[in-house]
């Protein structure tokens, strides 16, 4: 059977040539005679995979030595515990929520310490990104929480908030090595692989080494301390090695592309193609603010339910998977990531006019 165009917003499309690689390696991992699902993590094979996956990642993006990278269970979800548990020291934090899982970061801080929030766009649906150069800044506030790119609304923040001093903590799960990224901006910049990268199983936390450190908040378990994992190389217990595997191959993929300036100017031409339609169409309309739209995500309606829902179920039969919205917003959502080929969008493009051709 032919593959499918996967426009899944996670787990998502992964690159072809990667898939091929891991289905060559399935039985026989170079010469071990065993799958890397079979392999100790204490093994050298295993020792040279998660060394290489983490000097390609640093390469791609610029990853300075004074940053941690760290592979971990337990998604990007559980970094909106981990996050107050080790940084909120003064047991202060301020989150500017743009989305549903800003919003569940925030509420879950809330059980640590006092958070604040600072800006929302919820009063239109996270539509948007909120003006975030002059906030009202927290005085001991431990850090400043964002997540970068909006999954279900489509949204990015095109320019970091200005934190007036304070840390940085971005979720990029859904843009993740999609762009260029200056990693000084940060102190921690953590996402889920299962959108941009490799299987869902994989959290990937790149920090700032004096943000880790023995003062985390009392009865924080020991697996949920970044300093037991930084201190054994992501190693405390046995990681999501197959995942990890496949981020590693995944890494050089986006190598052998041109790196992330390349993946940035492929993704850029994708988005147009599909953003220069909606703006025209008649029957289809995107529903973010034209300045704050994501790359990697882009929601859009007919204003109808159930020719939306027509939509979506004539789209599947044609071999576009997964373009029904989130069912928190409705609509439909193509997820765009780096390994959706230009063909992809330019297929959906046609079969999109095409039916409003049929329906308007």
């Amino acid at each position: 059977m032919a593959r499918v165009y996967n426009f899944s917003a996670g787990p998502a499309v992964l690159p072809e040539e990667v898939l091929k690689e891991a289905a060559e390696e399935m039985l026989d991992y170079r010469g071990t005679g065993m799958s890397v699902m079979e392999m100790s993590h204490r093994s050298k094979a295993y020792d040279t995979i998660i060394k290489e996956a983490e000097a390609d990642l640093r390469e791609l993006m610029n990853i300075p030595d004074n940053y941690k990278v760290l592979f971990l269970q337990g998604g990007a979800s559980q970094q909106f515990a981990m996050i107050p548990m080790n940084l909120m020291k003064n047991k202060v934090a301020d989150y500017i929520v743009t989305g549903q899982w800003a919003k569940k970061a925030y509420q879950e801080a809330c059980i640590y310490g006092k958070a604040n929030k600072i800006a929302s766009s919820e009063d239109q649906t996270f539509s948007y990104i909120p003006d975030c150069s002059d906030l009202p800044i927290s005085e001991d506030a431990d850090y400043v929480y964002i997540c970068e790119n909006n999954t279900i609304y489509g949204t990015k923040f095109k320019t970091l908030p200005n934190t007036k001093g304070k840390t940085l903590v971005s979720d990029v799960s859904s843009c993740f090595l999609s762009e260029p990224v200056d990693v000084t901006k940060y102190g921690v910049i953590y996402g889920g692989v299962q959108k941009n990268i490799g299987p869902a199983g994989v959290v990937i936390v790149i920090i700032r080494e004096d943000l880790i450190t023995e003062d985390v908040l009392p009865g924080t378990p020991t697996m949920l301390k970044y300093k037991i994992h930084a201190d054994n190389d992501s190693l405390y217990n046995t990681p999501p090695a197959y995942g990890i595997y496949i981020c590693g191959k995944v890494f050089k993929w986006i190598k052998r592309q041109g790196g992330l300036e390349a993946m940035k100017a492929h993704n850029e031409k994708k988005a147009a193609i599909l953003y220069d339609f909606l703006d025209q169409s008649k029957l289809f309309k995107g529903t973010v603010r034209k300045e704050d739209r994501s790359l990697m995500n882009v929601p859009f309606v007919t204003g109808d339910e159930e020719l939306d829902a027509k939509f979506v179920k004539e789209a599947k039969a044609a071999g576009f998977e997964n373009l029904k919205g989130h069912r928190s917003v409705g609509g439909m959502r193509a997820s765009i990531y780096n390994a959706m080929p230009i063909e992809g969008v330019e297929k959906l493009v046609e079969f999109m006019r095409k039916f409003e051709e049929e329906n308007a």
